[in-house]
């Protein structure tokens, strides 16, 4: 019997392939590491999956940060439906040359990758794209480029502006997901550096990296140093605060007109990219380079994403039906349906599906954001003394007229914690997904405000904002907001959550001190959730000036917590009278 090559996950050499249950030896070829030259002669490498015959085969590419090795069980499934696989390292990443720094050459090196791929020996000249997180990157900045055999995309939980839902969010930085994402890129930098300087072949973990990278960069040169060395991109994302040309030259958002080729959108509740992912829905649906890219458009809302996958996330049992989503399978369904035409899900006129929360049901939509939800004001309501759970703070559809003002002390010394919500990428130590937040709303800094037990179920899918007329003794400060689901039990289940900081409450692009006393309206985005609210259940929000260390603590001195380390407390004050009627704004659908 002829022999094939296969790659048995995370082994770098070649070995004779071996059947696995329900294929023989033949069923599969491979190819690894195939060069490809990029338009600067950087050789990238690639690994080739495709079916036993002569083909000729669409093409699905991946182009990943996180070594391609981690492509092979989807690559052997696809191959088993027909498709053709190649999933590539990107520029200094693993096996393939170049200097890394994140999202520079993915527009070039996508579109050169994208075309020698439909180029390669048994394709058919139409490739696809797949993956997700940085995956997703690769995918839309390519796709940017619009090479000319590009067909179809398919990010999954990513972003739409590598600013404001990478980077920063409502101009506080994302601290926690920004230092661990890295470090775990930093590792495979590091190995290739020490490889370089001790000129011999070694084991990829040469040394396992500790306490980077370095935040504070004034207090720890040393550790800026091996910042600077291995991950740059890492302070000039320190370096530029707001949203400018450093930002702009690879945002998706300001290219949208460039995409032209039809995608499927995965987003998913709780993910650190949520808001991201749906806006390149709709922005794609909107503008996307042509008519048949704009009917092209399909999104998938499910639950996790970077916060985790199946019916649990966090300590939430999401019910059988969250089990029904498998990533691996809708991408293969997606592209059965895109070029080969099956009339499977995607085929029955519904470009929208969403996972509804509370009831743990699939629904099909013909749009997102909903049409028939109904903005719904949600006043914020109490006699002054809204500070914690047992204060009494109420949410309220009947306008204030006179009421007390509430008010806390925000020290950056001592933040509110983060619990649970949209984190990555280190759940070992700080673990994400819905929490109980029983412990954040028992402290004196966070004003509660909730809506008495509901009469019947009410359903919140969509956008929610929360309008917060406030005024601080800072120069600066931050104010947080979170959704959450107050089951009768007591159990404070968080479901999505938002941040601005003051300076940038006109704009990301410019950052404007505030005048200590002087009150302001802040908007701030808690970007979208479905679920249905329980009868019994009450619809609570939670507002303060920390979420830490998801987002770096606002010293309150106008000053960066990166370079700086006087802290200074502020008192915070929320207005909510007649003058000033601050509100969560929900989008209730009728039921």
């Amino acid at each position: 019997m002829k022999k094939t090559l296969c790659l048995l996950a995370f082994v770098v050499t070649l070995l004779p392939c071996v059947p696995v249950k329900g294929q023989t030896a033949t069923d599969i070829v491979f190819e690894r590491n195939a060069a490809m030259k990029t338009r600067d002669g950087v050789t990238l490498r690639a690994d080739i999956y495709r079916p036993a015959g002569d083909g000729p085969f669409f093409v699905l590419l991946q182009r990943t940060p996180y070594s391609k090795d981690n492509t092979a069980v989807f690559a052997r499934k696809a191959a088993e439906r027909g498709f053709m696989v190649v999933a590539q390292d990107v520029r200094g990443r693993y096996t393939s040359e170049g200097e890394w720094y994140t999202f520079k050459h993915e527009t070039e090196d996508g579109y050169d990758a994208v075309e020698w791929a439909a180029a390669l020996p048994h394709s058919n000249g139409k490739v696809g794209m797949f993956g997700g997180s940085y995956v997703g990157a690769t995918q839309m900045l390519a796709a940017i480029g619009h090479p000319p055999h590009l067909a179809g995309i398919c990010p999954v939980v990513t972003a739409s502006n590598y600013h404001e839902n990478w980077t920063y969010q409502g101009g506080a930085f994302e601290q926690w997901f920004n230092e661990s994402w890295i470090s775990g890129l930093a590792q495979d930098t590091y190995s290739r550096q020490m490889k370089e300087a001790a000129n011999a072949v070694i084991g990829d973990n040469v040394l396992p990296l500790k306490n980077f990278p370095v935040f504070n960069i004034r207090t720890a040169q040393d550790g800026a140093a091996l910042t600077r060395s291995l991950t740059p991109y890492f302070l000039d994302w320190l370096d530029h605060p707001t949203y400018d040309s450093y930002w702009k030259q690879w945002s998706i958002e300001e290219n949208y007109s460039q995409i032209q080729v039809p995608a499927l959108t995965i987003a998913a509740w709780y993910d650190i990219f949520q808001g991201g992912s749906l806006r390149n829905y709709m922005g794609l649906k909107a503008h996307a380079g042509n008519e048949a890219a704009r009917s092209g458009q399909h999104l998938l809302v499910t639950i996790g994403g970077h916060a985790g996958i199946g019916r649990t996330i966090g300590t939430v049992d999401f019910g059988p039906a969250a089990e029904e989503y498998d990533e691996n399978d809708l991408t293969l369904d997606w592209y059965d349906y895109l070029f080969l035409g099956k009339q499977n899900q995607f085929a029955n006129g519904k470009p929208v599906r969403i996972f509804v929360m509370g009831e743990n049901k699939w629904r099909d939509e013909d749009a997102w954001p909903l049409e028939r939800a109904v903005t719904t004001s949600y006043f914020l309501r109490s006699a002054g003394k809204a500070n914690s759970a047992s204060g009494d703070g109420e949410l309220s559809t009947s306008a204030p007229d006179k009421e007390a003002v509430d008010g806390f002390v925000y020290d950056p010394v001592n933040p509110v914690p983060t619990v649970g919500g949209p984190l990555c990428c280190d759940p070992m130590h700080l673990a994400p997904g819905s929490r109980d937040q029983k412990d954040v709303e028992a402290r004196p800094d966070v004003l509660v405000f909730s809506t008495p037990p509901l009469d019947s179920d009410l359903e919140v899918t969509g956008p929610v904002t929360l309008d917060l007329f406030a005024k601080s003794s800072a120069v600066d400060t931050d104010f947080t907001a979170k959704l959450v689901d107050v089951w009768p039990n007591g159990f404070a289940q968080n479901l999505t959550e938002g941040i601005l900081r003051a300076s940038y409450r006109e704009s990301t692009s410019e950052a404007r001190p505030i005048v200590p006393g002087k009150v302001y309206e802040y908007k701030i985005d808690l970007w979208s959730t479905s679920n249905v609210f329980l009868k019994g259940h009450q619809i609570r929000m939670e507002v303060s000036s920390s979420n830490f260390p998801r987002f770096d603590r606002n010293l309150n001195t106008g000053k960066p917590a990166s370079t700086d380390s006087t802290f200074m407390k502020a008192t915070n004050t929320i207005l909510h009278d007649a003058a000033h009627p601050s509100a969560l704004l929900l989008p209730v659908v009728p039921r």
